[in-house]
């Protein structure tokens, strides 16, 4: 089912319509969907490159849309819409165990689940929302962490093309998650040593 979902997702970026389902992905990923808006925005940057910092700002703007959503979910709608998600995606326990672990410490899940997916972003915006996390907070904090995102994506598809593809596709996860261990490990030192 995931093969079949992801090359779905990758047909859309030969579309006219590229951008219109460039922000519909970047937005459902940000609350229920499982493939991320990557796999449209790198396609679609390779193509025109020219066009590359707008697509950026698309997926941007739809996933910090995303997130409200998700954030709304976990905050007005947890047991009747957003429990459901997650159990779709077997995702309580990963839920359960984050609000316990880092409840308190939601805004820099925000931002590794923002740079790297790490933890899903979906699982972090549902989460927000039940620690109610003020929404402005949240926003500015999406904001700076998808952005960063898919602006460095489209910087690197920029200057250096079809390479940065392979590249992206083949060890974007490791870097993703060496930048998320680090983000972490610093801010465990922070709150150890303060």
């Amino acid at each position: 089912m995931l093969k079949r979902l992801y090359d779905w997702t990758l047909s859309l970026a030969a579309r006219k319509t590229a951008e219109v389902w460039l922000a519909v992905i970047a937005f459902i990923e940000s609350s229920v969907f499982l493939v991320p808006a990557d796999v449209l925005f790198l396609p679609m940057g390779l193509a025109r490159p020219d066009r590359v910092y707008r697509y950026a700002f698309i997926a941007t703007a739809a996933s910090v849309l995303g997130g409200i959503a998700g954030w709304m979910l976990g905050h007005y709608a947890f047991d009747a819409l957003a429990m459901p998600i997650l159990e779709f995606y077997h995702k309580v326990e990963a839920f359960e165990r984050l609000k316990r672990d880092w409840g308190d410490s939601v805004l820099l899940l925000l931002i590794t689940s923002g740079l790297a997916h790490l933890p899903p972003i979906k699982v972090v915006t549902i989460l927000s929302g039940v620690m109610k996390v003020d929404l402005w907070l949240f926003v500015v904090s999406a904001i700076v962490a998808r952005g960063a995102r898919f602006y460095a994506l489209a910087w690197a598809l920029k200057r250096w093309g079809e390479p940065i593809r392979h590249f992206i596709e083949n060890r974007l996860g490791l870097i993703a998650g060496l930048a998320a261990a680090l983000i972490i490990g610093l801010y465990l030192a922070v709150k150890l040593l303060g």
